[in-house]
């Protein structure tokens, strides 16, 4: 048994994808398929299931994974006991907030792992004085060389059971008097509300906060209605329903900004390379924030 084949095996369990895994691996797709190909003749059962929107693991392959943890696990903690201790190489990283936690502590430990003794200090985005930045778009500032690799979605959250929830999507009339969460700040917040004043349109604010985590409890303790990204890690368990605006489109593009005269070091290209892996399948280029009324 290979633990490299093992490893292959926890990428796709964990993703559940045997594309996904063969990116967070920085193999080919083939690589991943041999290899869980291999495990499956030598422990005759297979391991997933196969379809077309990725796998979903078998109870043999939930019996294989913490077996296999344990056994790479194992491996790694041998390998650095006789390894020399690597350098400190610090490295300030910019994020821009509301991102989503969930989200963002993957990547970030995928960029600690990418490099031996990375020591990774989090920084306001605004603040030059960092190595890279992960910024929206409409934030790259000249000199700057732009990666994007996350596209969101904005649409208005509603609380559980709210009438307007069951409807396809929302007017600007039905925005008339909602109760509303304002996130600030918020490009997209700022926008909608510029486009509802000269219609005569106001929502009643019931309160005033900075995170899209914060907004989305209080919609689905039914304080109100908020403006928040299309994206799984911000919700968790919480079933709010989503609608879009008619008329309206809001997106946000998120990449990796570093100055074009950086010098290209270790761990500047680590960085580069774990947001590449991370690029959202279903992302498309789009050139600035794109707000279209």
């Amino acid at each position: 048994m290979d633990l490299r084949e093992l490893r292959y095996f926890e990428s796709t369990y964990e993703l559940e994808s045997i594309s996904a895994a063969a990116k967070h691996c920085f193999v080919s797709q083939p690589s991943i398929s041999a290899a869980i190909q291999n495990l499956e003749h030598y422990l005759g059962e297979a391991l997933f299931v196969r379809h077309t929107r990725g796998v979903t693991p078998t109870d043999a392959g939930h019996r294989l994974y913490p077996l296999s943890k344990q056994l790479t696990g194992q491996a790694r903690s041998i390998k650095q006991i006789f390894q020399q201790k690597a350098a400190i190489q610090p490295f300030r990283l910019g994020v821009v907030p509301a991102l989503g936690a969930s989200r963002m502590s993957h990547l970030i430990k995928e960029i600690i792992d990418s490099v031996d003794g990375l020591e990774l200090t989090l920084v306001d985005a605004e603040k030059l004085n960092c190595e890279a930045r992960i910024i929206s778009s409409n934030m790259v500032k000249p000199g700057e060389i732009f990666k994007p690799f996350w596209r969101d979605e904005f649409l208005m959250a509603l609380p559980p059971g709210h009438p307007l929830s069951y409807q396809s999507e929302l007017s600007f009339e039905d925005l008339d008097g909602l109760n509303f969460i304002l996130r600030s700040p918020s490009l997209v917040t700022r926008t909608l509300m510029r486009i509802m004043e000269p219609r005569g349109i106001k929502m009643n604010i019931r309160a005033r906060i900075k995170t899209v985590e914060y907004a989305v409890e209080l919609v689905a303790a039914g304080v109100g209605a908020a403006i928040v990204p299309n994206h799984p890690s911000f919700y968790n368990t919480k079933q709010v329903p989503l609608l879009k605006i008619k008329g309206m489109q809001f997106d946000r593009v998120i990449g990796l900004g570093y100055s074009a005269e950086a010098e290209m070091d270790k761990a500047l290209e680590s960085v580069i390379n774990v947001c590449e892996v991370n690029r959202s399948e279903s992302f498309e280029k789009i050139n600035g924030e794109k707000i279209t009324p």
